[in-house]
């Protein structure tokens, strides 16, 4: 079990130290013995999942590079403030709704650290696509998509799985929230968005046969210290592997969840799918404990939203041939 992880290990000097955990944090332990990271976490960031090519292999943003971002920031918010907003059907979410910056502040330029710039490593050539007007739809969310029928639309519309839920989770524009549960022997993982709850049994029990394909993979954890890392594979390739590129199906990722201090985990994942790229993708995202709870998301509420979205195709279709 534990050999699966040398790749991990190896590369483990690469991780960004992101600098305001307490120095000498202990963990608090369970009645059992474990480190607790029970709680609501939540995994907003403003922080781009892929390094932007101005800073190179830079992993840290500096002090000037900070304050001008929350300038900008600042003035974005003014500006947004002094609009007026639309009442159309056709309006998006405003700044009311999305969660665009984390609890805490964070000076990485990216969370992929590895591959060393920062970026999505090269696609294999044989990767599978299943991206726009091609079924099966693999993508979580996105634009351009069909209405044909239910089968058209993306994950996240359908009610599958969540856009930001992964795994591995990503942050996106809201829902950013997690939370995890504890037992001697199972760890539960609950994303917001589609409600997922992820059951990972910890020690030495076998993974599910290949052959069970699953939407978020069969996951096993184990303890190293005071990190639990959950190894989760068997997706069932009708996600995408990472970042709306290749298919799942192949797919082996890592998770490590350490606890830094009393309010932050810092979540690493490692994508490992040679099928898809040409490098394994590894990333860290620090999460912060919220004093509240992840209430059900009650996707469509009833299936009304779908229903909805091909009735307004239909009606789309049905006017552009009377004004022909």
């Amino acid at each position: 079990m534990k050999k699966s992880y040398v790749a991990y290990v190896l590369l483990i000097f690469l991780i960004p130290n992101l600098g305001d955990a307490a120095d000498n944090f202990v963990s608090p332990r369970t009645a059992w013995g474990f480190p607790d990271l029970q709680g609501v976490w939540n995994f907003s960031s403003d922080t781009p999942m892929q390094r932007p090519a101005k800073y190179g292999v830079r992993k840290y943003l500096t002090e000037e590079e900070l304050a001008q971002i929350k300038a900008e920031t600042e003035a974005s918010d003014k500006r947004s403030d002094a609009a007026i907003p639309g009442t159309g059907v056709d309006e998006s979410y405003n700044d009311f709704w999305i969660e665009s910056a984390g609890i805490g502040q964070n000076r990485l330029t990216s969370h992929i650290f590895y591959p060393e710039d920062g970026r999505m490593p090269a696609t294999k050539m044989t990767a599978k696509k299943g991206v726009f007007g091609q079924r099966p739809v693999r993508n979580a969310i996105g634009v351009n998509f069909a209405t044909n029928g239910p089968e058209d639309r993306p994950l996240s519309d359908r009610c599958i799985v969540g856009f930001n839920s992964g795994p591995p989770v990503s942050p996106s524009f809201y829902n950013n929230n997690l939370q995890i549960i504890q037992n001697k022997d199972h760890v539960v993982i609950i994303t917001e968005m589609i409600h997922d709850a992820r059951i990972v049994p910890l020690g030495d029990q076998a993974h599910a046969p290949s052959e069970i394909g699953l939407w978020s993979g069969d996951s096993r954890g184990h303890w190293e210290g005071d990190s639990l890392v959950v190894e989760t594979k068997n997706f069932n390739g009708l996600t995408n592997s990472f970042s709306s590129v290749g298919s799942s199906e192949n797919k082996r990722l890592i998770e490590k969840f350490t606890r830094v201090s009393d309010n932050r985990i810092d979540y690493e994942f490692t994508v490992n799918d040679p099928s898809t790229f040409t490098h394994d993708i590894k990333g860290i995202i620090p999460i912060y404990k919220v004093a509240g709870l992840i209430y059900e998301y009650a996707c469509h509420e009833g299936n009304y939203g779908m229903a909805n979205i091909l009735r307004g195709a239909r009606v789309e279709e049905s006017l552009a041939k009377s004004d022909q």
